[in-house]
């Protein structure tokens, strides 16, 4: 089943999201799907919220969002965001082009 992932970084800005892109894209940076070696990826979108930066995702399942995590995880936290937590929901209906 799909899955909804929202992470909120507070106090985090485009610096922080470029460079976690960066690192996950061996700094190829993200622009299409292409771009990320991550199968399980549906829907990918990001922008500042007050006080932080947020990230919106759609995965093909929680189990393809864990085996990213396994390189977005120390990513994060080697740039000082280990306490980041997402948000999981289950999705009830995904649509993409």
């Amino acid at each position: 089943m799909a899955v909804i992932v929202t992470f909120d970084l507070p106090g985090a800005g485009q610096e922080l999201y470029d460079e976690v892109i960066a690192r996950v894209t061996g700094g190829k940076g993200f622009a299409r799907f292409a771009d990320v070696g991550d199968p399980g990826l549906l829907s990918h979108a990001a922008g500042p919220v007050d006080g932080g930066f947020r990230v919106t995702e759609v995965w093909e399942s929680e189990e393809a969002l864990a085996a990213h995590a396994k390189t977005f995880g120390p990513i994060l936290a080697d740039l000082g965001h280990a306490d980041a937590r997402p948000t999981i929901i289950p999705a009830h209906n995904v649509v993409v082009r």
